[in-house]
């Protein structure tokens, strides 16, 4: 048992199938410069303690920074057959150093160790990922400025509803990303303790200073409860959750852009580097991108659930079920930089096809709304308007023809309300520039939004 940093108390080795099943090196070895980190900062805090001498402490520091040096220059490799990170690194220090090695884990257990590693690393995953969705919001907010007055129509229960722009169109999403941005940033902070100094979950007979670790590596504060430190994935299930939330938006616009590449609508047309072909049909131009990243939201969301399941019966403190937290959240970061990454490019390149969009608009009597307030702006009762243009539009269909190609007669024959001017109430330009209520879709309105997003954009930065 002398090859692993527990042997003592047992008598016979491990089995090699125990051994493969209970390691964990194989996911948790891209924790190295954060496990490296944590361990710095505690060597720091045993040499200013006195718990180390200072000598032990600065040649602790010396070989870990060595060692870190060697592992991002590949001249050191992770070893595969090793537990895992962390008895990793204490064995190729103590390799090196020798009995000063052995010293680190003083007054420290795994348990603690793996818990500010973990954290680290993700209080990291979450500054890449909140910069990788301001880079998407600030192109999806470059989009809109170019179409507050591309007007198409908005739909309900996927039938088209009422005339809108494509710009409030985009300014959803927006408004949806920055929400995510915010909860990142709220798991950031409620990530931000140190749990370092909590051991194995009973803390630590030596006179340590937890607040000065916490301090070396950014925290806010110790976790104020040893049992609380060490088994504690709140902040791994809250991550996930916001990551799931994320996938969902991204999700959404996907199947819009499915839908909208596709003949039925033919409303945007993707960059061929965004788009693959059919081995068998050559016309076909699939948008495999969005299709994807849809598909990718179920597996963010199948981890959030492994989270929920794994921590859901698991008594104080640390249990081993609790290693399945990291390929869980692992998964879920590594899926969601994937699909940001690759979407931002494909919306930046996606053309918008304007004259579809309005044509699209132009059908479907998405005015009859405005028709009805025509009315009752000349002092009808709503539902009365209601019924009277119900009426219209089934006559419409009927003939063959539109709202604005209808003849006024036949509008005349239902309220002599109707005069000339209903054709310029219910165009759609009219339609789009006089929905200027708060967050509508008039350019004016669009144009406000976009203002208020980027100054909250920037705020978050």
């Amino acid at each position: 048992m002398a090859n692993v940093m527990w042997a003592g108390r047992f008598s016979k080795q491990v089995d090699e199938t125990v051994n493969a099943f209970n390691s964990s090196i194989a996911f948790d070895g891209r924790m190295y410069r954060h496990d490296i980190q944590g361990s710095i900062a505690h060597a720091t805090m045993l040499g200013d303690c006195g718990i180390i001498t200072k000598s032990d402490s600065e040649t602790l520091i010396k070989g870990l920074k060595e060692i870190l040096a060697d592992l991002d220059s590949g001249k050191l490799e992770l070893d595969p057959t090793a537990e895992d990170i962390h008895m990793f690194i204490e064995a190729e220090l103590t390799k090196r150093l020798g009995d000063v090695g052995k010293r680190l884990h003083t007054s420290r257990s795994r348990n603690d160790q793996v818990a500010v590693d973990l954290r680290l690393y993700l209080r990291d995953e979450i500054k890449t990922i909140s910069d990788m969705v301001r880079e998407l919001i600030g192109a999806l907010i470059e989009m809109s400025k170019q179409h507050t007055e591309t007007i198409m129509p908005g739909y309900t229960h996927l039938q088209r509803a009422q005339p809108i722009t494509f710009a409030h169109h985009l300014m959803a999403y927006v408004w949806m990303l920055l929400r995510d941005l915010e909860r990142l940033s709220d798991a950031a902070k409620r990530m931000n303790v140190c749990p370092l100094g909590c051991g194995a979950l009973a803390g630590t007979t030596y006179s340590t200073d937890r607040f000065q670790t916490a301090e070396l590596l950014g925290f806010d504060s110790p976790m104020p409860n040893s049992l609380d430190g060490v088994s504690d994935r709140d902040y791994c299930v809250e991550l996930c959750c916001a990551l799931s939330l994320l996938m969902t938006h991204l999700s959404r616009f996907s199947e819009e852009i499915i839908l909208w590449c596709s003949w039925e609508f033919k409303f945007v047309e993707l960059d061929d580097a965004f788009a693959t072909g059919s081995s068998i049909m050559p016309q076909k131009k699939n948008p495999d991108v969005t299709e994807l990243i849809r598909g990718k939201t179920g597996r963010v969301n199948g981890d959030l659930v492994t989270l929920l399941t794994m921590m859901k019966g698991l008594p104080l403190a640390y249990n081993k079920d609790m290693q399945e937290d990291k390929e869980a959240i692992f998964d879920a970061v590594d899926n969601v930089k994937l699909c940001v990454k690759t979407f931002t490019p494909m919306l930046k390149t996606m053309r918008v096809l304007k004259d579809n969009m309005r044509n699209a608009a132009a059908r479907g009597f998405i005015n009859a709304t405005d028709c009805a307030d025509y009315l009752v702006k000349k002092g009808m009762p709503f539902r009365d308007a209601y019924k009277i243009t119900g009426t219209l539009v089934a006559q419409c269909i009927e003939k063959g023809v539109t709202l604005e190609t209808l003849p006024l007669a036949d509008y005349q024959k239902m309220t002599e309300l109707f005069t000339e001017d209903v054709y310029e109430a219910i165009s759609l330009d009219t339609c789009v520039r006089e929905r200027r209520s708060y967050g509508g879709p008039s350019p004016d309105e669009v144009a406000k939004q976009i203002a208020l997003a980027e100054e909250k954009l920037n705020a978050q930065a």
